[in-house]
Formats: C-alpha cells, structure tokens, sequence
C-alpha cells in the first residue's frame, strides 16, 4: 500500500506544474488570472461536488456548521495558491514557481509538524531535517539562477 501512496504523490506532484501551465494559458485567453484561477476551481469544484455524489461522503451535514471557522479557510488558501501560481509562472517560469512553492511548503510542514498545529503529529524540527529543507532552498536557488 506504501508504494500506492508514493505514485499517488508523485502523481499529484506532477499535477501542479501542468496546472501551472494550463491556467497561465487560461489566463492569456480570459485576459485575468483572477478570472482563469475562478474558472479554474469552478470546474475543480463542480467536478468533486459530481464525484461526492457518487461516494460514501453525503453531501451538506449538520456537523459541519459546528466546525471551527478557521475549517472553512481551505478553499480561501486554496484560491490564493492557484492565483499566485497564475501569476508566477509567466513571469518567472514553471521550474522555479513549483521550487519556491516547494520551498514553502518544506518550510511551512516542518514548522506545522515540529509544533503540531492544525492537528498534525509533532515530529520535533532536528539537524537532518533542518539540512533538508535548506538543500531544498538551495536547490531553488540553483534553478532560479541558471
């Protein structure tokens, strides 16, 4: 199951810089990369909301409403991400966008695990995972440069 998990992420992965780069085409036709990322989690939206039709999830409960605010933000942070993306690529290219947005989510997950926030399992910051995440900025760098 493990290798099932890894393809899955590496598939997801593989995901983004093609995202990157069909919502920055997107975004020449509509003219906005406001526009082209709404457009863009219209159709993601619609297409979960057919796919939860069809699964165990139903759909509108009442333990929702009795979710913490901070919850509902996702899609807020979601929409952030899509809309920086738009915007990055153009201007700096697919590889080093997807770096610094790996750079990011390397600094952000090792400091969500080492406190354990948002209900993550704390795994304490250490010298093997500091160097990691800095091998990670420093690879950034090399792509942004050459």
């Amino acid at each position: 199951m493990a290798i099932f998990f890894m393809i899955f992420a590496l598939l997801a992965g593989m995901a983004l810089p093609t995202q990157f780069s069909v919502n920055s085409q997107l975004r020449t036709v509509v003219g906005s990369p406001i526009t082209a990322s709404a457009i863009s989690f219209t159709v993601g939206a619609a297409s979960l909301i057919i796919i939860s039709f069809f699964t165990k999830g139903a759909f509108v409960k009442k333990e929702w409403l009795e979710a913490p605010w901070w919850m509902w933000t996702g899609g807020l942070l979601g929409a952030f991400y899509v809309l920086a993306t738009t915007i990055l690529m153009p201007r700096i290219g697919v590889a080093a966008t997807v770096g610094y947005v790996l750079a990011g989510q390397v600094i952000v997950s090792i400091i969500i695990d080492h406190f354990g926030l948002i209900g993550a399992t704390m795994h304490t910051l250490n010298i093997p995972r500091l160097l990691g995440a800095l091998l990670v900025i420093a690879g950034v760098i090399v792509v942004q440069k050459f």
